[in-house]
């Protein structure tokens, strides 16, 4: 059975020394924790807003949750020692023979009867918003017939904010949802358009938990600069406001004068 005792040394060692001193440190409030399986395998699929959320999203689980990190990690000791014996499995994160390489290793844990901690954004929210998900969660979970449970942190972007090295002591909150069952899409699960629906019922979830504003558009777009939320969100009011405008409006320009050009008068002075 799965279970801490098959966990590495240094994560059990971690197990034991980090809550006593986080939690009262933070001020770490868990919620829905009856929702974690005692045995079966499952997936934690959780907002990302920052680096301490690896931290505390299983640091009051009871069981190992095991996480997939960049295989870059692993060219040096100094983070290699680490991130192996914290129970981060290695996977390239690259797309096509890479990025099933990395699937299939999330459903080999799950499988084993694990627990899998993931975040379907890809990366840490630039701006505290909740972005789009990535369909990989989805395809994992219906590939091992394992349940997803949404979850949610709250209060670690101000906590730790990117860039920082010293986390404040601000209150956090950990919420655990309700396990997602998707067997539904299970015979479909091949299909982009069904991973998309399962993705955004699970994006969905993590957002009436989070509280957060959605945007419907990958993080990783935005921070590379691919998309520029703001001129879009500029433009899309801009667009509003003309939908919105009054359409007796038109009506009230100057009055055209007997010449028939339209203020004509205030033009020539």
């Amino acid at each position: 059975m799965p279970g801490m005792p098959d966990a590495p040394r240094l994560y059990r060692t971690l197990k034991r020394a980090l809550p006593p001193m986080v939690n009262p440190y933070l001020h770490i409030r868990i919620e829905g924790l009856e929702h974690i399986p005692e045995r079966e395998p499952a997936i934690l699929a959780s907002n990302h807003l920052s680096f301490i959320d690896s931290i505390v999203l299983p640091i009051n689980v009871p069981r190992p949750v095991y996480f997939l990190g960049k295989a870059d990690y692993w060219d040096s000791w100094r983070t290699r020692w680490f991130f192996q014996g914290t129970g981060v499995v290695p996977v390239n994160r690259g797309g096509g023979s890479q990025g099933e390489a990395s699937l299939s290793t999330g459903v080999e844990i799950l499988q084993s009867g694990e627990l899998l901690g993931i975040y379907p954004e890809g990366t840490r929210s630039p701006d505290g918003r909740l972005y789009r998900g990535k369909t990989g969660p989805a395809r994992m979970a219906l590939e091992a017939e394992v349940p997803i449970i949404p979850c949610a942190v709250l209060g670690t972007d101000q906590a730790l904010p990117t860039g920082a090295y010293r986390p404040r002591r601000l209150p956090v909150t950990v919420r655990y949802g309700e396990p997602l069952d998707l067997s539904r899409y299970r015979a479909r699960r091949a299909d982009p358009f069904v991973l998309r629906s399962a993705t955004d019922e699970l994006m969905y979830e993590i957002m009436l938990l989070s509280g957060q504003e959605y945007v419907d558009e990958y993080a990783a777009r935005i921070k590379s600069g691919a998309v520029d939320l703001a001129a879009d969100l500029s433009q899309g009011q801009d667009v509003e406001a003309a939908n919105d405008r009054d359409p007796g409006e038109a009506s009230q320009a100057p009055p055209a004068d007997e010449h028939g050009d339209a203020g004509s008068e205030r033009a020539a002075s």
